[in-house]
């Protein structure tokens, strides 16, 4: 895996290889962090279903304050740990593992940060038997139970362009992109 931009550029990390991890291509990566740009500077960063970590350490590289990596894979997470260190982000960076269609309330607690204001959900497309999946609303909800998102915040829900995508009470969707088999959608919260 290589950082596109920033500080980082041009840096590599290895990637565990765990099968139905598949990585943020770098066209849609460079895109979202070109739309990012205005935004990505000192923010607190959650990247959800992290797998490799390339979207968190590729926000670290342009600026970002703070990344929270959250993934289910003992060892993707393991993985994203070593590479923290390899990178020397020990002090803006943390990975948990957890999973993110349960209650999320604990990531608040154990990151020491209150809410968000980038929050990315890349979940699988597919499963082992490749069967596919439809993670991204209920992970969605899960979000906006925990109050993870802060105020002015945005969350970006990446997806199979077939996954329909519910948005819960309390988001709402203002941008969306298309990227051959692959939909992002930029939501923030309502105003109450």
């Amino acid at each position: 895996m290589k950082i596109i931009a920033g500080l980082l550029r041009g840096k590599r990390f290895p990637a565990h290889s765990e099968k139905g991890v598949k990585p943020i291509s770098g066209r849609i990566k460079q895109s979202l962090f070109d739309i990012l740009a205005p935004v990505t500077q000192g923010a607190r960063f959650l990247d959800l279903f992290a797998g490799t970590g390339a979207v968190g350490f590729e926000a670290l590289s342009r600026g970002g304050g703070f990344s929270v990596f959250i993934e289910q894979n003992k060892r993707c997470a393991r993985s994203i740990e070593e590479n923290i260190r390899s990178l020397n982000l020990g002090g803006r960076a943390k990975v948990f593992e957890g999973n993110v269609l349960e209650d999320l309330s604990w990531i608040s607690f154990r990151s020491g940060i209150e809410s968000f204001d980038i929050v990315f959900l890349g979940p699988p497309y597919r499963d082992a038997k490749n069967t596919p999946l439809a993670l991204s609303s209920k992970a969605l909800e899960r979000v906006v139970e925990a109050g993870l998102v802060a105020k002015g915040g945005l969350v970006i829900s990446q997806r199979h362009i077939k996954e329909k995508l519910e948005v819960p009470q309390g988001l709402k969707v203002v941008k969306e992109t298309k990227y051959g088999d692959t939909l992002l959608s930029f939501m923030r919260l309502n105003k109450p």
